[in-house]
């Protein structure tokens, strides 16, 4: 049986949540800037009920992906391939 370490390098979890760290800090505060303004009155627990699903949805299906996409030489310890 073959050992698949050898062949696929191991991510750096790491490295991901620095990445993650830093391009979704600004999107939170930015939609936070929208929000605030918007809800103004309402409860925390109504503000988080809109906030999550919009976070939620924006990093599974645009954020992380486009992560993965641009930055896996970077996640996964390898040199940088420029096309």
């Amino acid at each position: 049986m073959s050992d698949l370490s050898t062949s696929r390098p191991i991510p750096s979890k790491h490295r991901l949540a620095m990445i993650m760290l830093l391009v979704i800090y600004p999107f939170v505060t930015g939609i936070l800037y929208v929000l605030m303004p918007l809800t103004e009155g309402w409860p925390i627990w109504a503000r988080t009920a809109l906030l999550a699903p919009i976070m939620v949805i924006s990093i599974v299906y645009g954020i992380a992906p486009a992560i993965q996409k641009h930055f896996a030489w970077f996640i996964l310890r390898q040199p940088r391939l420029l096309a």
